[in-house]
């Protein structure tokens, strides 16, 4: 999972330094008495955005913005970029950004654990099972004239039973990540109440690696090249991983976590080998595919109290930097939750 600084809305670079910072000091958050010490692996390496002539303004536009929220970026000519990569191909490149701090990668499954580990050593219970059906506050028979209801149950099916079980709370906090907008059609709510609907979808992503003993070194950045596709190094020897996002057009189906294999040779590759003429001879190892949770109005965030829903807090559709954001978003959820009002972020 990375982290980056880079981005052109105020909020999300708020959140990528709340989150840098506590990453950067996760076993003082997050250890656990007489536990091992957490190792996320990080790996401090820059993101490294490219621009074609026709995108230098805007992007150079946004690097200003991002050192004025106190971001540690800087921007490169082809001429510095050719110097700092030499194994770039920097032909269409009129600009380029580069975080210099705050910016890499880590593991995503030792931060979660660490997050489950020290909320149960602090007493919470920890509990999987699959919401299907609200109880409200809204009559169930007629429409409600009201404009909003409360969530009194929430009827939750475990794995290991054939029935529902009713769970009284007093809020709900959804962050059921893609799935975060089906939630919201589940029996019980009040449709008129969830419309218009939350603009969250389940996105499917590929990741593919390979490898390419000739390759960019251990100053290879996260690059981000003009056409869309990326990649990063994958460990010290000569190990790549990457992929693109699809055009709206070519959305693949996301019933399914199965990999197009084709995708990767007649997409990604051929972007790949243009901007990196090493790898023209790689060999593709691995891949695999996995969810976005998708914002499809403006693929950023939605966080915050629903409108009519009057005890749900909304965390979801973060499209592709949930992970990064995660630390901020559960500050920001957990202040909503015992301040009624954000405090550390501006949100």
């Amino acid at each position: 999972g990375g982290i980056r600084q880079q981005f052109s809305l105020r909020e999300n670079i708020l959140m990528s330094r709340f989150s840098a910072s506590f990453l950067r000091d996760i076993n003082e958050h997050l250890g656990v008495p007489n536990e091992p010490p957490i190792d996320i692996q990080f790996q401090p390496s820059g993101y490294l955005f490219l621009a074609s002539p026709q995108n230098a303004a805007a992007l150079e536009a946004t690097v200003q913005f991002q050192r004025d929220e106190g971001a540690q970026v800087t921007l490169l000519s082809p001429t510095q970029l050719k110097a700092k990569f030499p194994w770039m191909n920097t032909e269409d490149v009129a600009v380029a950004s580069y975080g210099l701090e705050d910016e890499g990668w880590f593991d995503p499954w030792t931060l979660l654990n660490a997050f489950r580990r020290k909320a149960i050593s602090l007493g919470v219970e920890s509990c999987s099972g699959e919401v299907r059906a609200f109880v409200t506050s809204a009559n169930p028979i007629v429409p409600p004239a009201q404009s909003s209801a409360r969530i009194r149950y929430v009827h939750v099916h475990m794995p290991d039973s054939l029935e529902y079980q009713p769970v009284a709370c007093a809020i709900v906090v959804n962050a059921a990540g893609a799935w975060a907008g089906k939630l919201l059609e589940a029996d019980g709510l009040p449709r008129v109440l969830c419309r218009p609907s939350l603009p969250i979808q389940p996105r499917k992503r590929y990741v593919f690696t390979w490898h390419c003993p000739n390759g960019p070194g251990l100053s290879c950045p996260f690059l981000v090249d003009t056409s869309g596709a990326y990649f990063r190094r994958d460990g010290f020897a000569g190990n790549y991983l990457g992929g693109m996002s699809p055009s709206e057009e070519e959305e693949p189906d996301p019933s399914d976590l199965s990999v197009d294999h084709d995708y990767f040779q007649e997409q990604i590759w051929p972007r790949l080998a243009r901007r990196v003429p090493a790898f023209e001879s790689l060999r593709v190892g691995g891949s695999w595919a996995g969810y976005y949770d998708y914002n499809t109005f403006d693929q950023n965030g939605v966080l915050g109290p629903h409108p009519r829903l009057e005890n749900m807090i909304l965390a979801a559709g973060f499209s592709g930097h949930g992970l990064q954001h995660a630390p901020a978003a559960g500050r920001a959820v957990a202040e909503l939750l015992i301040k009624g009002r954000y405090e550390t972020l501006d949100l």
